[in-house]
């Protein structure tokens, strides 16, 4: 592999495009190629972002001998059948989450990765960001004593959206929890490992998507009250408290750059800048592993992927969220 890594991205929506733009900001990183089911769509992205090739077919990009890794960047719904097109030629894969819009898809894209010898990874950058990273440091260090209750909701008015977009499509895995519902529930997972008991309910829209889930997950001496939600935009702060203190992660709290932390009477705030979007975190981590012939993440892990989505799907379960093509 040559001194940097280079990129290919498929699926040219808006998430790819704040992904290139972060990209670039990396010096060890080239964008070589990307590719849409629209030629045009990929010549417009590829003269925007200055990669090497457009092509208008996935397939194009992923038999392309000068890719190293593939950023996965469709609707939910596509992410499986992309990633494991990508594997099999052996390209890395950074996969947009989820992972899998289920379990079975999820151990497929792994079980691949593993046949393969690939490394592979969920994009859940908030798990790279400086201040949930500090955060998690903190706590584990025992600063707030046992964690007793964490509180974390993700909110923004979508109910105006296209019918037929990503959004509110069942077609396309769309609706609140794959999309936005599943960076509270990282967290908790992050904090306080899989819950013993989860308590939940949704709402849904007209198409058929679930638009607003709120959950309550019991853990043998923690509580976590989770939100979200398409109806409304809500404040997108965190908290994690414990014997000794509390954490509150800044709005919006999944992309934070500051912490502040109270123990007894007394706080500290902690300015902890992203670099770029964010993005450029996760794209660091890749990379190192990359450089150390790491076929995952020791950060975020295969199992920490599997244990996510066996969560969501639990919560899907609960509430009758299903997608049409499962």
């Amino acid at each position: 592999m040559p001194t940097n890594i280079r990129w290919g991205i498929v699926g040219l929506g808006k998430i790819a495009d704040t992904f290139a733009k972060d990209l670039a900001l990396v010096s060890e990183a080239d964008l070589v190629a990307v590719a849409s089911r629209s030629l045009e769509k990929a010549q417009a992205f590829k003269n925007t972002h200055n990669s090497t090739f457009a092509f208008g077919s996935y397939e194009e990009l992923f038999t392309c001998k000068e890719v190293d890794v593939v950023y996965v960047a469709t609707p939910h719904s596509h992410h499986a059948q992309l990633a494991i097109q990508a594997m099999e030629h052996g390209k890395h894969v950074l996969c947009e989450k989820p992972m899998g819009v289920n379990r079975e898809e999820t151990s497929r894209m792994l079980n691949v990765a593993r046949e393969k010898q690939v490394f592979f990874m969920e994009a859940l950058w908030s798990r790279f960001m400086p201040a949930i990273v500090r955060a998690k440091e903190l706590i584990d260090s025992g600063t707030l004593g046992d964690i007793r209750y964490l509180h974390a909701d993700f909110a923004f008015y979508a109910l105006d959206r296209d019918q037929k977009g990503r959004i509110l499509n069942p077609e396309l895995a769309g609706g609140s929890l794959l999309d936005i519902g599943i960076y509270p529930i990282f967290l908790s997972y992050l904090i306080l490992g899989k819950p013993d008991k989860i308590q939940s309910t949704s709402k849904f829209h007209a198409t058929g998507a679930e638009i607003e889930t709120s959950m309550i997950f019991q853990y043998a001496n923690a509580q976590a009250l989770l939100y979200s939600g398409f109806s409304c935009t809500s404040e997108m702060k965190a908290m994690v408290c414990g014997t000794k203190g509390t954490i509150y992660i800044h709005p919006r709290w999944h992309e934070a750059q500051e912490l502040t932390l109270q123990i007894g009477e007394e706080t500290e705030s902690m300015l902890l800048p992203k670099t770029g979007k964010g993005y450029v975190h996760e794209i660091h981590e890749v990379h190192k592993c990359l450089n150390n012939g790491k076929l995952q993440s020791a950060l975020w892990s295969h199992q920490n992927s599997l244990d996510l989505i066996e969560t969501l799907d639990l919560v899907r379960l609960q509430n009758g969220i299903r997608f049409p093509f499962e």
